[in-house]
């Protein structure tokens, strides 16, 4: 064998011995990642659950984002609505009309004007006074500079239709409410006026529009004077009303005097036509004939005297446009103690101005407690009103003549001017009286047991 083909065998037999080992090493590799594909498995299925719940995770996370963005969206749109629903009811409230004076205190008049007259001539000028400053762009000013896309033209096109929008708005809420103010929710009106000047400001704010608070201060001064024209309309008719019933008072009373009169004059020519005819008869008359007739002559002469001054009075009385009786009535059926009624009238006969105010509107008879003859029943009657004005039932009308007095009081006013008067204390009060007589005899038999 040569050398050659030794060292090829060694050759050989080398890389078959390397082939063995190589064959042998694979084999145990083999083995091995048989004996550990098991773990690897797992680690595999956990890269696979880690990726699958990272996944999760971040979609989680997405929604979890999600559902928070509409948790704040409804959020504020709960917000919004709680603030609607509060102004809401912040302006029924400020219109319900079932409210107590006292809530408000008394309503001071700002401008007290002495006729209506007056005040709707106020009202007119104030309108034109907001509808200038409309006219010359004041009542509503906002950035006419604003840009939009950098066009200033459209920013002031825009600010203006907001400058629209906020003074149709405005002038809108106001006029609606000043039209339903009455004497009981002006306070709540002007709050209301100032609720709609916020908000209607805050929707301009983004244009930087905002109403004048020279044009709101317009708003609220006209408010005042319909406020005030409006009650001083009532008081003028109220005040019509009165005139008219003293009209009609003073021709019942004129009508009463001339007929009185005409009755007195009736009555004069009728006794002295007796008188002239019993006179007559006497001068041909004797004895106990001629005695009688001088007793009837008497007599009528008596009588004619007492016409001719009953005639005097009617005259006079007539002539005296001033004269009359107060009266000073009370109806404790009605309106209960220590209310007094203090009135005048020029009626002949005084009592019948008292039984018309018994009439149908009051459930029991005025009782009369004194009846003052003057020769100016006006002033004695306005001296009263004036003392006992603080004590007027009503503070608001006190024309409506009632005051929350004693007797006495009344009295002493009366004595201190010298003024000579009867007065009945105790009034008789009959129909209240007998009323309540047949109510406790009611309540006693249905309270009774049976037997």
């Amino acid at each position: 064998m040569t050398t050659v083909e030794i060292i090829g065998s060694a050759a050989f037999v080398v890389l078959l011995g390397m082939f063995v080992f190589l064959l042998t090493l694979t084999l145990k590799q083999r083995r091995k990642l048989t004996r550990f594909q098991g773990i690897l498995d797992v680690e595999a299925e956990q890269e696979k659950v880690k990726a699958t719940l990272e996944a999760e995770q971040e979609e989680v996370r997405a929604t979890t984002t999600k559902l928070q963005q509409q948790q704040n969206r409804l959020q504020t749109e709960k917000s919004s609505v709680e603030s609607v629903l509060t102004e809401l009811k912040k302006q029924v409230s400020l219109l319900e009309d079932a409210v107590n004076l006292q809530n408000y205190g008394l309503y001071e008049p700002k401008y007290d004007f002495e006729s209506s007259t007056r005040y709707k001539a106020e009202i007119d000028t104030i309108r034109k006074q907001q509808k200038t400053m409309i006219r010359d762009k004041i009542a509503v000013v906002g950035n006419t500079e604003w840009a939009v896309d950098g066009n200033k033209a459209k920013g002031r096109q825009m600010v203006n239709k907001q400058i629209q929008l906020m003074s149709r708005a405005f002038n809108g809420e106001c006029d609606s409410t000043i039209l339903k103010v009455k004497y009981n929710n002006v306070t709540r009106i002007e709050d209301r006026i100032y609720s709609a000047y916020k908000a209607i400001n805050k929707l301009g704010e983004s244009q930087r529009c905002e109403i004048n608070p020279d044009y709101l201060n317009s708003k609220i001064d006209e408010l005042h004077l319909v406020h005030e024209y409006q009650e001083k309309l009532e008081a003028e008719k109220e005040e019509k009303r009165r005139i008219r019933e003293q009209m009609r008072e003073a021709e019942r009373a004129q009508r009463e005097l001339e007929k009185a009169q005409q009755e007195a004059e009736k009555e004069e020519e009728r006794y002295r036509e007796a008188l002239d005819k019993a006179r007559r008869e006497i001068e041909k008359s004797t004895g106990e004939k001629h005695d009688k007739l001088q007793s009837e002559v008497q007599r009528l002469n008596e009588l004619l005297l007492e016409a001719q001054a009953n005639k005097e009075r009617a005259m006079s009385r007539a002539q005296m446009t001033r004269s009359g009786h107060v009266y000073i009535i009370s109806n404790i059926g009605s309106f209960g103690e220590n209310v007094y009624k203090i009135g005048m009238t020029r009626r002949l006969e005084p009592v019948d101005r008292v039984a018309e105010l018994s009439g149908p509107a009051v459930p029991f008879h005025f009782d009369i407690h004194a009846m003052i003859y003057s020769e100016d029943a006006p002033a004695l009657e306005n001296l009263l009103h004036k003392t006992l004005e603080k004590q007027s039932v009503n503070r608001i009308n006190v024309r409506k003549e009632f005051f929350n007095v004693s007797l006495n009081e009344i009295e002493g006013i009366v004595r201190k001017h010298d003024i000579d008067a009867e007065f009945i204390r105790i009034p008789s009060a009959e129909e209240f009286r007998k009323t309540r007589a047949i109510i406790a005899e009611e309540a006693g038999a249905n309270s009774s047991p049976n037997l």
